[in-house]
């Protein structure tokens, strides 16, 4: 069978010296990104101060939004983009109200300790409570209907991962926006671990808010992070974490906040500039090649890692249902770390994950034989204990 996706490989320079499986922690760079940030170098040493207006620089958190748009189902003008997922998280945090009747924030155990950090950090000083639903015993989801149970009319946001970052598990993000919907709850989702690996829709899922990056799936590298926010609570609510770029003048520079209208209104302080150069040019890439095939080569190669791992009798911390499994892969084997540092060393990327074990995250750039060779790596450094000196230099050594 022919793989018609590797034809992307000759954009991404990394791939010709390592085998690149870690997309899910940092997508390899296209190499256009070199031009476009030599494109920002040459705009800032040309144009100075006056690039702002002249090369669009104001506007580009709403227009690089627009890029990413089509990834999530949304319209042009309906994503923005900011540094982190933490700030974006923290920006819808601070856009709500939290009467005592109706305080309630539902989040999940499984979700990613930076998100979960800006909650528990802000919940009590805005008058919120979080509320945890534990993870199912085999720890690799969150039961739907213990999510949707947690749900109540003293639920004012339920605030969760929409595929999960150690499992890759992947939510019933749907059922659980209408459990939210049903009794005047509000909706955020971290997609970081979905948008550019399995397809996402906003409009589908009903979801008010939706966060993600760049910087793993859509190989658009760091400090470019999507907030989108539904049309129909847009405007309506004003972030209290809040900038100069989201006012209605911001170069009138009045004492008082006067919140814009529309994307702009979602927006902080001055953007960071080059991140936003740089991160354009995968996200245009996966557009090309459709993420219906990103999705059916990664159902098939993660599929393939399972058995390659069930063979030598690793646990396995991914759903075996395919329809709940994202993009990676974890399996533990026999002294995981030390291993994944043999890997690396060997110029195999992956990484590690404490109860999740060697993460292998194949993307749509990634050879069938990529994958054979990975595992048959780990074969090799275990049978002749290549592992140990990694062990010696931790410490670990028994």
């Amino acid at each position: 069978m022919t793989d018609r996706l590797l034809r992307f490989r000759s954009e991404f320079p990394i791939l010709e010296r390592t085998t690149y499986l870690v997309s899910n922690s940092l997508g390899a760079m296209p190499h256009t990104v070199a031009d476009r940030l030599a494109e920002y170098v040459d705009t800032w040493a040309g144009h100075g101060v006056r690039a702002w207006a002249k090369s669009g620089w104001w506007e580009m958190p709403v227009d690089v939004g627009s890029e990413i748009a089509p990834l999530l189902g949304a319209a042009p003008g309906e994503v923005v983009m900011v540094p982190n997922v933490s700030l974006a998280q923290a920006m819808v945090l601070s856009a709500l109200d939290y009467p005592a009747e109706r305080n309630r924030i539902v989040m999940t155990a499984h979700d990613f300790p930076s998100v979960r950090y800006v909650y528990d950090g802000l919940a009590q000083r805005l008058g919120a409570e979080v509320v945890v639903v534990e993870g199912d015993d085999d720890a690799l989801g969150v039961d739907t209907d213990a999510v949707c149970a947690a749900i109540d009319e003293r639920t004012r946001l339920v605030s969760i991962s929409h595929v999960l970052f150690k499992s890759a598990y992947i939510m019933d993000v749907e059922a659980i926006t209408r459990r939210a919907h049903e009794v005047g709850a509000l909706v955020s989702l971290d997609a970081f671990h979905s948008v550019g690996i399995i397809p996402v829709d906003v409009a589908r899922i009903g979801c008010d808010f939706l966060t993600g990056g760049v910087l793993k799936w859509l190989c658009g590298g760091p400090g470019g992070c999507f907030l989108y926010v539904a049309p129909g609570v847009r405007d309506t609510l004003a972030p209290s974490l809040t900038g100069w770029q989201a006012h209605a003048r911001p170069f009138a520079f009045e004492q008082e906040m006067d919140y814009a209208t529309g994307p702009m209104r979602w927006l902080g302080g001055t953007p960071v500039i080059p991140a936003l150069y740089a991160a354009t040019e995968g996200p245009r890439l996966l557009r090309k090649a459709g993420i219906e095939a990103i999705r059916e080569k990664s159902l098939r190669q993660t599929t393939r890692l399972i058995e390659l791992a069930d063979a030598r009798g690793y646990r396995v911390s991914a759903p075996r249902d395919p329809a709940k499994r994202g993009g990676t892969v974890a399996f533990d084997v026999p002294h995981a770390y030390e291993v994944s540092q043999a890997l690396l060393a060997r110029d195999v990327m992956v990484d590690y994950r404490p109860g999740a074990g060697i993460r292998v995250a194949p993307h749509f750039y990634t050879s069938d034989a990529e994958l054979e060779a990975a595992v048959g790596h780990i074969d090799d450094i275990l049978e002749h204990d290549a592992w140990q000196p990694f062990a010696a230099a931790r410490g670990t050594v028994t």
